[in-house]
């Protein structure tokens, strides 16, 4: 009776937790297919995400590639930036043209995910959507994993992926003044075709983690 007891407040808690999905997909012909977060893509390549939560909030998605670039993945300007998000609701990112090509240096591109239960207002906690000086980009040349079973000739590279942001990392201007004590405390894990965050507590407010794109 106590084991099951416990198995159903495990199971409340978990239901009771505020969790958002990222799925990675890349173009392959006609057809959209999931692929392991840690896929290293080759230039040209067509990738795209998809994100739901299950609670109403606010969303950032960023892109800070490795030529440099900065770029607003979501929300774009073809949206009138809108950028709520309404719980167990499936998005696109990009939001409009709804995939962006791989392209740059090899390295790894980090997209960063702003995600907040409450509005923040432009310019407030020292964000603005993107930066006037992005900064040099990071070095993060793209490896493969021998350790992991690459199908088909597949490159896969485990530290890409979606991961939280680390104590002292270097942030983009725009992001340097937003709260981000929660983004430690994320519950990441890893499925066979989506990566999960879940926060144990209920979100306050924004927090930031990043998704790692590696490429050649």
């Amino acid at each position: 009776m106590k084991t099951f007891l416990a198995a159903l407040c495990l199971a409340g808690s978990l239901a009771a937790q505020q969790r958002m999905e990222v799925t990675l997909q890349r173009q392959e012909a006609s057809e959209w297919k999931t692929v392991d977060p840690g896929l290293v893509f080759d230039s040209g390549d067509r990738v795209r995400f998809r994100f739901r939560a299950n609670f109403d909030g606010y969303l950032y998605v960023m892109n800070a590639g490795t030529s440099g670039s900065y770029s607003l993945l979501f929300p774009r300007d073809e949206t009138g930036r809108d950028n709520r998000i309404e719980s167990s609701k499936e998005y696109l990112i990009p939001a409009t043209q709804s995939w962006f090509r791989i392209s740059g240096p090899p390295g790894q591109d980090v997209v960063y995910w702003l995600v907040s239960p409450v509005p923040l207002a432009s310019g407030g906690a020292g964000f603005v959507p993107t930066p006037p000086n992005p900064g040099p980009p990071k070095i993060l040349l793209p490896r493969c994993d021998d350790s992991i079973l690459r199908a088909r000739g597949l490159c896969i590279d485990s530290s890409a992926g979606l991961r939280g942001i680390s104590e002292g990392e270097e942030l983009p201007a725009n992001l340097k003044g937003v709260p981000r004590a929660g983004s430690r405390e994320l519950i990441i894990m890893s499925q066979q075709s989506s990566s999960l965050i879940s926060s144990p507590v209920p979100l306050t407010g924004p927090v930031l983690y990043e998704f790692r794109l590696a490429h050649r």
